[in-house]
Parts: structure tokens; C-alpha cells; sequence
């Protein structure tokens, strides 16, 4: 049996609570389900050979998170880190082994945690963004915020990638042998 594109708008848990924030000058939300934590930004430590829109990776607590450039990674210029830059720690599933990972999001700036009473599903055009990061459009005031699909920001080789990094352990010095 085939499963609906998208959910429908009451499964979309309209009235749930959403941290929105800015990235990229847009504002967006997330399920406060999804957020682990809010810290500021600093020090990431960069690793090469990683696309562009990953920033690198965070000790977060005696954990490695990576952390990515929202902004960037939404076809966006990449974010210019001032004052208001933070980072948002999502949980996120692994969908090729099932584990939940924490990932962090550097954005411009959080907002509020907002209760979003009207939800509507993803446009099929006409978004800014690719519709796949797209869980709904919560209509606040006069103007929608796209909540974004945690799942969905990284495709499953980016988090395989991402996976890798966080689960690399720094490697022992080798000691003489004992003999």
C-alpha cells in the first residue's frame, strides 16, 4: 500500500509549539520536539574535505557534534557569524542505522518558541527552499514560516558522513612496548 507525499495538515500536530529563528534572512521553524539545545556559537573546529555547508565539529559536553550551516545548506549565502549567532542541537534520526544523532544548525539568530495554530503542507512549487526540508507552512500573522524536516536537512550519505566524523574517537599515542 502506498503512503501519502506529505501528511496531512492535522498530522502536521497543528498548535504543537516551534522554535523559530533566522538563517539566511528567512525565518524558520522547528518542532520544539526536535531541539535538544540552544547554545552560542563558538569555537567549531573545522574539518577538511567536508562540503561547504558543514562548518565542522563541536565538543559538546565530551561529544563531537557536527555542525552545519543552515543558511548554506539551503542554497542560501553562508552565514556571517556575529553576536546573535548560535547554535541549535537537534536530535535527528539516522535512517541508515537507525540511531538518533545530534546535529548542530548555526543560524543567524533565534526568535521565540511560538505555538503555531494554522499548518499547511509543503507547496508542491514556488518555495525557496527544495520541498523534501519542507514539513509544513505555519501562517503567522500574515506571512507563512517553513518548519523545516529535521530528517530531511542532510541526505542519508551526508549523515553516513556525518555519522563517521562524530563517531571518530582521537586516536591514542601509540606506547613503547613494555618488554
Amino acid at each position: 500500500m502506498a503512503l501519502p507525499a506529505y501528511q496531512p495538515a492535522d498530522a502536521l500536530q497543528e498548535g504543537q509549539q516551534y522554535l523559530t529563528f533566522s538563517a539566511g534572512g528567512e525565518t524558520f521553524a522547528l518542532g520544539i520536539l526536535h531541539i535538544k539545545e540552544i547554545i552560542e556559537y563558538s569555537r567549531v573546529t573545522r574539518v577538511p574535505m567536508m562540503p561547504g555547508f558543514i562548518v565542522g565539529v563541536l565538543n559538546l559536553r565530551g561529544r563531537v557534534v557536527p555542525v552545519i550551516d543552515l543558511a548554506a545548506r539551503l542554497g542560501r549565502e553562508a552565514s556571517q557569524v556575529h553576536k546573535r549567532s548560535c547554535i541549535v542541537i537537534v536530535e535527528i534520526d539516522d535512517a541508515e542505522d537507525g540511531q538518533r544523532r545530534d546535529l548542530g544548525l548555526l543560524v543567524d539568530g533565534v526568535s521565540a518558541v511560538l505555538e503555531i495554530p494554522e499548518v499547511e503542507p509543503p507547496p508542491s512549487f514556488g518555495a525557496r527552499v527544495r520541498t523534501d526540508f519542507i514539513r509544513g507552512m505555519g501562517k503567522l500573522d500574515e506571512h507563512f514560516v517553513v518548519i523545516l524536516e529535521p530528517a530531511c536537512v542532510l541526505s542519508v550519505e551526508e549523515m553516513a558522513q556525518l555519522a563517521r566524523l562524530a563517531d571518530q574517537r582521537p586516536a591514542l599515542p601509540q606506547l613503547p612496548d613494555a618488554r
